[in-house]
């Protein structure tokens, strides 16, 4: 479970930043290079290649070596392990919030009465 946790823990990490989120959709679109990734930001490319370190170890890409070429790809199937702790969550909530609507209408209906 502990190391569940971890993993889970990483990959809302690597979700946190606006950059990795970012080099997440354009990767959404198909697979590119490295300079492909980092060219819409304004940093240097070793600060770049520190983000895309951070989602390759959450396992939210995967990136392959050809020749001088680094290209990256995205990993679906980390982010349903989100998508499921989310859900859950939400499922949680929704119960609770509803109890809390069922106690606020009966605390209503005996005051009226």
């Amino acid at each position: 479970m502990l190391n569940k946790q971890s993993h889970l823990n990483e990959i809302f990490y690597a979700l946190a930043d606006p950059t990795r989120r970012a080099v997440l959709e354009r990767l959404g679109r198909g697979s590119a290079t490295v300079t492909e990734l980092a060219e819409p930001f304004d940093m240097a490319l070793p600060s770049f290649v520190q983000h895309l370190r951070v989602l390759e170890e959450s396992g939210l890409i995967r990136s392959r070596k050809t020749g001088r070429v680094r290209t990256c790809k995205i990993v679906p199937q980390q982010m349903k392990k989100a998508e499921g702790w989310l859900t859950k969550q939400r499922g949680l909530w929704e119960r609770r919030l509803n109890q809390l609507d069922d106690y606020v209408k009966e605390l209503h209906l005996k005051e009226n009465k």
